[in-house]
């Protein structure tokens, strides 16, 4: 049967239906003659002939366009710059929904924003959002709802009355925003940050959790010593100052930093509201033995938030609320 197949063929050949078609191949040997398949080793290359069964004369018009067409757009991609692929993100490491600055670059509030006297600065605290991120890369966020403010020597309740400076309170005499964190109780935290003038400083006292609760609540759970087996409520994960640092993972060795250029722990300006919160002043909290000092209102807290530690009705009553700036 191939016998005879051949032979008609040949036959057929000798009859002119069909004749061979000699094609010479363009000299461009750098590149395949369809893009994405590579010539193989000892193929056809340039100046050699392919051979078929056509009719005698040159390449059928349609086959030439085709290949014409392809080598425009090989020769097109060529021109084109590969684009540089990212380096894949770190595990658990996501964008801030608030880092939305022009320049894609984080909208941390810089060190003129700590620059400022205690009391303006504690007010100036209320809304902002606190950032940590920790050793994973998870982000944990948290509205500031409560401060309080230390005046510095001449303020009874501050840790540096009397312009006395230890090893302790170093934090305290640093550059506004330095963190100033010490330990109470023998185990619990208590995050302040420095502002102008010497030995002064706000304390960060709530936070309303923004972002991470789950974390948040894990990291709480780890440290309780008491109510073991109750699940925290929201509002229970940072209504209090060493409850905010059990919450953020915040302890003594963030004394010192600076707020204004850590990386794992930093201020971001809270979302624009449509009207500024009313603001309550009170009387500190835990302050005794200081005078007068126990009872003057440098507390700031914004009312009516759930987040608040201690909500204190008789100032409420007495002290006509005042607005964020």
């Amino acid at each position: 049967m191939r016998a005879r197949g051949r032979a008609g063929l040949s036959a057929r050949l000798g009859r002119g239906v069909l004749k061979p078609v000699s094609v010479t191949l363009p000299p461009d040997t750098d590149q395949p003659l369809f893009p994405g398949r590579a010539r193989r080793p000892g193929s056809a290359r340039a100046g050699s002939r392919v051979t078929g069964c056509r009719e005698a004369g040159q390449m059928p018009a349609p086959l030439s366009r085709k290949i014409g067409q392809k080598k425009q757009r090989l020769a097109e991609s060529q021109q084109q710059p590969i684009p540089k692929e990212r380096p894949p993100s770190a595990p658990g490491l996501q964008r801030s929904i608030y880092f939305s600055s022009s320049g894609d670059h984080p909208t941390r509030l810089g060190p003129e924003f700590f620059d400022q006297p205690a009391v303006t600065l504690a007010r100036a605290f209320l809304g902002q959002i606190l950032v940590r991120r920790l050793a994973d890369g998870t982000e944990l966020r948290g509205r500031i709802v409560e401060t309080e403010a230390y005046l510095g020597p001449e303020d009874e309740a501050a840790h540096s009355r009397g312009g006395r400076q230890t090893p302790r309170n170093r934090g305290m005499f640093m550059k506004p925003g330095t963190l100033y964190v010490y330990i109470i109780y023998g185990m619990y935290f208590c995050l302040n940050v420095s502002s102008q003038g010497a030995g002064a400083c706000v304390l960060l006292r709530a936070l309303e959790p923004l972002e991470g609760l789950e974390t948040m609540r894990q990291l709480r759970d780890n440290l309780r010593k008491s109510t073991a087996g109750r699940t925290l409520k929201d509002r229970e994960l940072c209504s209090g100052p060493s409850k905010l640092c059990q919450a953020l993972a915040i302890d003594k060795s963030f004394d010192q930093r600076d707020l204004a250029q850590d990386e794992a722990v930093w201020l971001e300006r809270g979302p624009v509201e449509s009207s500024s919160p009313a603001v309550v002043a009170a009387a500190r909290i835990g302050i005794g033995h200081a005078g007068e000092w126990t009872q003057k209102p440098l507390r700031f807290y914004i009312q009516g938030s759930p987040w608040v530690s201690v909500v204190d009705r008789v100032a409420e009553q007495m002290y006509q609320p005042q607005e964020t700036a």
